[in-house]
């Protein structure tokens, strides 16, 4: 490009390029068709601004070229990428890579937002350079939750892996707590009940009659180790006061769907929420982007302009564990702590597969797993089995929600319950 290069380490660099022989030329390439690979080395983390002119061009060609099957490698983040949101910087263009090598630690923006779908592959050089301090941001992995999953001696029963009730289903809307229900059941907890609002519940799930089926005011919740309320929950009064027994309970909850916009809308549900932090034992809320936006009083396009902000102020607030679902899951603690999760694909756009998750996430509390770690392993495998199912052929298109919670099951065990070899 025609700039000239200031800093003295690039021009270190430039003179190292000169003398090896390296062809410079201040003029693009007319095509880019000849060359194997390209590499993306206009811009790094510091971009401030929307890229334009000249630049701007030059990023749209490299990612059409991307896009229609060429190689991009991005130098520590995609040109126009704003590697803290991951989002596109200003109203301008970014660079779609292939590959990332980025450079000492990994940067937030690559793995959240539209970042996962411009970075490509992701690899970190550390260079050999110790970042400056502990990240402040992580990102999800096995490691982070597997000492907190529950043993599974031989002499556990049913009790040992805690009762879960799920809560929701109001008339019309009975499929969503079902879906929950039945991925706690994939995820370990040892009793599951479903609590229905509304009329026309089923009497019992046929293909899973292991799951017990009441009246959502005919559950006992002082007998359950932990409750998920909210999926087709519905936002009439019956649902606001079935949400305010909840939080009066001391089981362990989550919150997901319209309990969220319950909470959004009534102050002493929102003050209740918080309560649970004080007790030690934290709500886990779960919402989208819109539902986060309900929750903030602000709206889609500034969650999403930087989702892990809106997860930090939502746990804030809340003192709540926050799982602020979407492209790059971000996992916030009120205590500071922020996960964001690498694994899932488009997949999971479709409907039912928050509900899945709610419950996997139950299952766990129910399991008396903590509750950020929780929702750390929750999110992780149901992003992986997302991507073992697009491997096997079966997504990223016509996934349904109900096939995630089998696939869960067998990484669960695979991961952190391999079978006893047997006697020989």
């Amino acid at each position: 490009m025609p700039v000239p290069v200031k800093p003295d380490d690039a021009q270190w660099a430039l003179g190292l390029a000169r003398a090896a022989g390296v062809p410079l030329s201040a003029t693009p390439p007319a095509s880019l068709d000849d060359y194997a690979w390209i590499v993306d080395g206009l811009f790094g983390i510091g971009l401030g601004r929307a890229l334009d002119g000249a630049f701007a061009e030059q990023a749209a060609r490299i990612a059409a070229h991307a896009r229609s099957g060429g190689h991009v490698l991005a130098l520590d983040v995609p040109s126009g990428l704003d590697s803290d949101t991951g989002q596109i910087v200003g109203a301008g263009v970014a660079v779609a890579a292939t590959h990332t090598l980025t450079f000492i630690g990994a940067k937030p923006g690559l793995y959240t937002g539209e970042g996962r779908d411009l970075a490509g592959e992701i690899d970190v050089a550390t260079l050999d350079v110790a970042p400056p301090a502990a990240p402040a941001i992580v990102l999800n992995a096995p490691a982070r939750f597997a000492a907190a999953l529950p043993a599974r001696a031989f002499a556990s029963h049913k009790g040992t892996f805690g009762s879960l009730a799920v809560l929701g289903g109001d008339t019309g809307m009975c499929g969503a707590p079902i879906l929950a229900a039945r991925a706690a059941l994939f995820a370990g907890a040892g009793k599951v009940h479903v609590g229905f609002l509304g009329a026309g519940a089923p009497p019992y799930d046929p293909p899973f009659p292991e799951l017990m089926l009441h009246p959502a005011d005919g559950l006992d919740l002082d007998a359950m180790t932990a409750i998920a309320a909210g999926c087709g929950l519905g936002t009439r009064e019956a649902a606001a006061t079935l949400v305010r027994d909840v939080l009066a309970h001391d089981a362990a909850t989550l919150l997901d769907a319209d309990a969220l916009n319950l909470v959004a809308t009534h102050a002493d549900l929102a003050a209740a929420v918080a309560t649970h932090d004080v007790r030690g034992d934290p709500c886990v809320l779960t919402p989208h982007p819109l539902e986060a936006a309900r929750l903030l009083g602000s709206d889609t396009a500034t969650v999403q302009r930087d989702r892990v902000a809106a997860a930090q102020a939502l746990a804030a607030r809340h003192a709540a564990i926050v799982v602020l679902k979407g492209s790059g899951t971000v996992i916030a603690a009120p205590d500071g702590r922020v996960a964001i999760n690498p694994t899932g694909n488009a997949a999971l756009a479709t409907g039912g597969t928050g509900d899945v998750l709610g419950g996997l996430i139950g299952a766990l509390l129910a399991q008396r797993v903590a509750p950020y770690e929780a929702a750390l392993a929750g999110v992780y495998l149901h992003g992986l089995a997302a991507d073992t199912l697009t491997a096997n052929g079966t997504g990223p298109a016509g996934l349904t929600a109900g096939e995630l919670a089998p696939m869960v099951r067998t990484l669960i065990n695979r991961l952190f319950y391999p079978s006893p070899r047997a006697d020989t």
